[in-house]
């Protein structure tokens, strides 16, 4: 079944809706265009996870912790129902993050998502990030030394 470059880029425009609209510009009642009612987030914890309400608790999550936050979105790339991002999220840790009290120290971390689209809205979600170099970012984790490190080779 071919897509149509015409969907394609409709569902890109609708990732880019959702980093511009919601992650950056925290309007949360856009969470419930852009997502469906029973959209599965296949990472988090689960009250970060599912629907309209998982995406406004994610949004909510990282304004707390981190009220300057910002998703640049590095690349885009769509096939078939899907659209993949590579991304970066940066931002100065100034409240509770799991648990991590703020420390005042800023980050970047590089994540990768991938989105599937049904019927104009995201109905799955899966991501991979960078968490164990944010943590050494925060100073919540300890970063290896460069000798540590060439005593692993």
């Amino acid at each position: 079944m071919a897509i149509e470059v015409q969907t394609l880029e409709a569902n890109k425009a609708l990732v880019r809706r959702i980093y511009e609209e919601v992650l950056n510009q925290r309007n949360l009642a856009v969470a419930d265009e852009v997502t469906t009612l029973d959209s599965l987030n296949h990472e988090g914890p689960d009250e970060l996870r599912d629907g309209p309400e998982g995406v406004r608790n994610v949004v909510r999550m990282l304004s707390a912790a981190f009220p300057d936050y910002h998703m640049t979105i590095e690349d885009m790339i769509a096939e078939g129902d899907k659209v993949v991002v590579r991304s970066t999220l940066s931002g100065t840790h100034q409240g509770a993050f799991f648990g991590i009290p703020p420390t005042g120290k800023t980050f970047t971390q590089g994540q990768i998502h991938i989105l599937r689209i049904e019927n104009g809205k995201v109905a799955e979600h899966w991501a991979m990030r960078d968490d164990l170099g944010m943590m050494q970012q925060l100073g919540a984790i300890p970063a290896p030394s460069l000798r540590e490190a060439q005593r692993g080779q």
